[in-house]
């Protein structure tokens, strides 16, 4: 059957189609993506505005077309930070629903790194053993770690891409002294966390995911993705170390022409970086390896799993 996926980020909108059957790997159909920034949407209330809530309508419906002319047999909708934290998170919820006819399932950041882990789970296998996760989005940083599909322990913290580089990181190129502030507080919020990974002993593998994570892995020599899924992509932390400097002294329009940044996304890419590189840090990670799949590979998934198999 061939299922769609619609991820209501806090950067884009993006419907994935997919060809997918119990007990087989979910076949990319189509992509179409529009990028919103709910996260950059939100006024001084922390609502998202009349503007913001009309351009999600008609992003979602365009994308349930989509849907429809790529023949999905079911659309599985959710929305992440952005809308969650909304203060109006009720009333856009509504209008959505009222005007498109899609009911968004609100992701708790918990069940977002859950559901990010089982992608990963299945897509490095159980011979990769016990994992860590670590996945920057547009609003939040997941961090998961278990043996199993069902991680032993998962967290969502406030440390997006987006929402940091919108609240804590003005001007272009940024005053240094808010890029020493936006890593001071970057990671003391990570160190909060770490205790409750590290008593569940070191990992023996510690992959990423991510738009965020790729492009750095990319900007630091990486394959690029037209040479394909299976290529293994690694990140290094002595590399990220070396190229946060030179993102901080960039503008936005010179971090878009490195190789893999698209221009939507290189005014956060230094934010993103600073995250990835504490983190990286604060769970003594000297590499890690980019996985392919995510959050909406790991809700097709989930789906997948109560499909009957006969």
């Amino acid at each position: 059957m061939r299922l769609g996926v619609l991820d209501v980020g806090s950067n884009t909108v993006h419907l994935l189609a997919v060809d997918a059957h119990p007990g087989a790997r979910p076949l990319p159909a189509h992509s179409h993506k529009a990028e919103l920034r709910l996260a950059e949407l939100l006024d001084e209330g922390g609502a998202i505005g009349e503007e913001g809530i009309e351009r999600l309508v008609h992003t979602v419906a365009d994308a349930l077309q989509a849907a429809e002319d790529k023949g999905c047999e079911e659309v599985l909708s959710f929305a992440t930070s952005a809308v969650r934290e909304a203060t109006n998170a009720d009333l856009v919820l509504s209008r959505v629903k009222a005007e498109t006819g899609v009911e968004l399932t609100v992701l708790t950041g918990a069940e977002e790194a859950r559901l990010t882990f089982l992608a990963a789970r299945r897509w490095f296998g159980w011979s990769a053993g016990k994992l860590l996760v670590l996945d920057i989005g547009g609003g939040s940083l997941e961090i998961a770690f278990g043996i199993d599909e069902e991680p032993d322990a998962a967290v969502s913290l406030p440390l997006g891409a987006s929402r940091l580089t919108v609240g804590l990181l003005p001007g272009d190129p940024p005053d240094p002294r808010d890029v020493k502030s936006l890593r001071r507080h970057v990671r003391a919020e990570i160190a909060r966390v770490v205790g409750e990974f590290s008593r569940l002993g070191p990992p023996d593998h510690i992959v990423a995911t991510s738009k965020t994570f790729k492009q750095l892995a990319r900007i630091a020599g990486a394959a690029r993705s037209g040479e394909g899924l299976y290529v293994q992509r690694v990140l290094s932390r002595s590399s990220l170390v070396g190229w946060v400097p030179k993102l901080a002294a960039m503008t936005v329009e010179q971090r878009a022409g490195l190789p893999g940044v698209s221009p939507g996304r290189a005014r956060q890419l230094l934010a993103g970086a600073l995250v990835a590189e504490g983190a990286m840090d604060l769970f003594d990670a000297e590499e890690l390896e980019i996985c392919p799949w995510a959050l909406r590979e790991g809700v097709i998934l989930r789906r997948l799993d109560h499909l009957p198999t006969a």
